[in-house]
């Protein structure tokens, strides 16, 4: 008898310090949400009143980034016009979101304490969209989930693949 309680006792401190340990790792990958009025910093992070949040699994180009798109072609030659690009990232997302309610589910923050998110407005996803209208391109360092839309925007050239532009990776590593 004496031994059953010792054994239930060790069983029941080990099934203890198990869910103490692990409740860390599945809390962690509970979704949460973020909701309200949006402001767009640039074409890849808004903010909901203090809260600055990094659309997930997409980069777009910084504002200060120029891109070429074709200006004037002649048989076969072509002219191309250096153009805003990140300005114009930018400024598709605030016509798309500024000002309006949107709700944003995150489960972690990056290194700049800002919320990785996945945002909606009504039922469009702002990820996908920006991704798939050719203004975001998908960051495959991080994600996988927005190369099928990326490769949409790329076949019918939109946005940036209208033209040549350097991955905003890149171009954040050379400016």
């Amino acid at each position: 008898m004496y031994l059953n309680k010792i054994k239930l006792f060790l069983v029941i401190s080990i099934c203890l310090l198990f869910f103490f340990f692990t409740y860390n790792d599945v809390k962690s990958q509970e979704l949460k949400i973020i909701s309200g009025i949006a402001k767009v910093i640039d074409g890849d992070t808004i903010k909901i009143e203090r809260n600055k949040i990094r659309l997930f699994g997409i980069d777009a180009p910084e504002k200060k980034q120029k891109c070429k798109k074709p200006w004037l072609s002649i048989s076969f030659l072509t002219f191309n016009s250096n153009y805003q690009c990140g300005v114009i990232s930018t400024n598709k997302l605030k016509s798309k979101i500024n000002d309006k309610f949107i709700m944003c589910k995150f489960n972690n923050k990056d290194r700049y304490n800002r919320f990785i998110a996945e945002c909606y407005k009504d039922k469009t996803n702002i990820n996908r969209w920006m991704v798939l209208n050719g203004y975001a391109v998908a960051y495959r360092k991080y994600s996988k989930k927005f190369v099928s839309d990326e490769n949409l925007a790329k076949k019918d050239k939109l946005g940036l693949w209208a033209g040549t532009f350097k991955m905003p990776w890149d171009w954040r590593k050379k400016n």
